[in-house]
């Protein structure tokens, strides 16, 4: 037993160290540019080679461990292909003069300096904070508010349910162009008829953000709203029966009782709103395309008023054709969403400590 236990060792640590280095090499191979054809196989192979050294390893005390592992490689491992290693070569090339196909020196910090120099850039990050700020209160009061009218004991409660969350449904382009022919055609004609307006509330910086955001609450507002039913529909109902018998009013029982019982769904769904909003680029694109004039920023003019910022790095790297800036531009944005979602879940939770 031990001799055979030793000789399956062997072959399950060569197959180990094989499979590993075929990984590897299909990696390489493919991150260095190469043109060979056996990149994909040699990925393939070198993983259930990996895999299969992973079984056969005799052990007894950790073979659950072993099997767990094999069953959750193919997750882990496209999430780490797709996500973990573009992410670290993202910040490589932020530093580098990266073209989108090769780069040919390293830049240090140039590319940082320089977007931080950038007046477009600047008035984009203080639009997307002001953007956040709006729609997480906004999104928020709105779905909790239709939540407590989906959860009431109103006829056709289902029917309102599927009416409120269908806008989420539609994409952020197709509703952008949607909401433009509303705002350019639909909402001018009916202003010109009752104010003598002609204008496009599309045509002006400050109307034209709002427009954004009311596009924005529109279609997420739905989805942030299922989530308050599913919160309300787990408070007790004896809890609310015996509020109703102690004599508290609608308001109170909604103070004292339900939002400090969905304390939780609260942060869940500060959460979702806070990373959205801070993401928003379809409806931006499809609705203005971030144009709007500001007359003076940090002694610039801008063209790009309602541009927010993850548009601004879409056209810096694409319409610009500045990869390496983009892509600074991009490693900042996902440092500033990380730290406000970290503090906004700390400071949520310490909320529902105390509630």
């Amino acid at each position: 037993m031990s001799e055979n236990s030793t000789s399956r060792k062997m072959l399950s640590l060569a197959l180990l160290i094989a499979g590993a280095a075929g990984l590897a090499a299909a990696l390489f191979m493919d991150f260095s540019g190469s043109g060979s054809p056996v990149r994909g196989p040699l990925l393939i192979l070198g993983a259930v080679v990996f895999l299969f050294g992973l079984y056969l390893f005799p052990t007894v005390e950790h073979h659950r461990s072993i099997i767990n592992f094999i069953f959750l490689f193919p997750l882990l491992f496209t999430f780490a292909v797709t996500v973990i290693i573009p992410l670290l070569l993202g910040v490589f090339y932020s530093f580098t003069d990266w073209n989108g196909i090769k780069f040919n020196q390293f830049v240090g910090f140039s590319n940082y300096t320089s977007m931080f120099k950038d007046p477009a850039f600047i008035w984009s990050i203080l639009l997307t904070f002001l953007f956040v700020v709006f729609n997480i209160i906004l999104v928020n009061l709105v779905g909790f508010s239709l939540a407590l009218l989906c959860t009431s004991k109103l006829k056709g409660v289902n029917f309102f349910r599927a009416s409120y969350f269908l806008p989420n449904l539609i994409g952020g382009i197709v509703l952008g162009y949607i909401w433009q022919f509303a705002f350019n055609n639909v909402l001018v004609q009916i202003t010109a008829k009752t104010m003598g307006m002609q204008s496009s509330i599309l045509s002006a910086t400050n109307t034209a953000f709002a427009a954004i955001i009311v596009v924005y609450v529109w279609q997420y507002a739905g989805y942030i709203m299922l989530i308050y039913v599913t919160g309300l529909t787990t408070v007790p109902k004896d809890v609310l029966e015996a509020s109703q018998i102690d004599g508290a009013n609608a308001f109170t029982t909604l103070m004292k009782i339900k939002i400090p019982m969905i304390a939780s769904t609260i942060t869940i769904c500060t959460f979702l709103t806070l990373t959205s909003a801070f993401k928003q680029f379809d409806v931006n694109m499809a609705l203005t395309n971030g144009t709007g004039s500001v007359a003076d920023f940090m002694g610039s003019y801008l063209t790009n008023g309602t541009q927010m910022l993850a548009l601004n790095i879409y056209n810096t790297a694409i319409s610009k054709n500045s990869y390496a800036l983009g892509q600074a531009k991009a490693v900042f944005f996902f440092i500033v969403l990380a730290c406000v979602s970290i503090i906004q879940v700390r400071i949520s939770n310490s909320k529902e400590v105390e509630m």
